[in-house]
């Protein structure tokens, strides 16, 4: 549960500053004859702009895109930093989305397929890192190895440097392996124990009607799952 209460229990850091994310202008790249129309179907449930705003995002930042798999959030990350930004398109090497992957690199000039280690990149290099829907699958299956995953992204950021991450959000005790979930606590606890502050949660990505029974892909959601959203920082 995404409560005030939940994130006093772990840690919270209030932070004001304000993005300098243009919305609107993400909002009208998004709608490019260029960008693909399956990327397209997704966005009313995915919300990127205002979830990036929240973020704290800002054009010119350098940009890690973890596991990006076809590129849904690599695509709009260029959008969002422009051209004097960068986003490394990161991905295991030989994955099944390795082909769309390569052509969403070839046609955004800012974009740069990433498919060694993260711990290869530069250190301290990155202003802004995401992991979007796919935390749990690292976690659930060998949390010690999702550790060193997100050892080697804090490693990978800059001082203050920021960690968005997206996930479906699981229901503590439950099967959240096998739905492919996580719950908001034991995702909170993975992080903080990773090294990162927790900055603030957002309940933008929120749906009441999903009860965590079923997993992401079931037909009853439509692709529309109630979402963790996640601020951190390296500090």
């Amino acid at each position: 549960m995404k409560s005030v209460l939940s994130l006093l229990a772990v840690f919270s850091l209030v932070c004001s500053t304000a993005s300098a994310l243009d919305m609107a202008a993400l909002e009208r790249a998004m709608a490019s004859p260029d960008r693909p129309a399956a990327d397209k179907e997704r966005d009313a449930s995915r919300k990127a702009p205002a979830v990036l705003d929240f973020l704290g995002l800002e054009a010119g930042m350098t940009v890690l895109d973890i596991n990006a798999s076809g590129g849904w959030y690599t695509e709009v990350l260029s959008y969002a930093v422009g051209p004097n930004g960068k986003v490394y398109m990161q991905n295991r090497p030989g994955g099944n989305a390795a082909e769309a992957a390569a052509a969403k690199a070839a046609r955004l000039a800012n974009v740069e397929e990433w498919g060694m280690p993260i711990a290869d990149l530069p250190a301290n290099s990155v202003d802004f890192a995401i992991t979007a829907l796919n935390l749990h699958d690292f976690h659930n299956s060998n949390p010690a190895a999702a550790q060193g995953l997100l050892h080697q992204v804090a490693g990978a950021l800059k001082s203050g440097g920021i960690l968005g991450v997206i996930d479906h959000e699981g229901t503590s005790g439950a099967d959240n392996a096998t739905l492919h979930r996580i719950a908001f606590d034991e995702a909170v606890k993975a992080l903080l124990q990773a090294g990162f502050v927790l900055v603030g949660a957002s309940d933008i990505l929120d749906n009441a009607a999903d009860d965590h029974s079923v997993g992401p892909f079931d037909p009853s959601l439509g692709r529309n799952t109630d979402r963790i959203v996640l601020k951190l920082m390296k500090l």
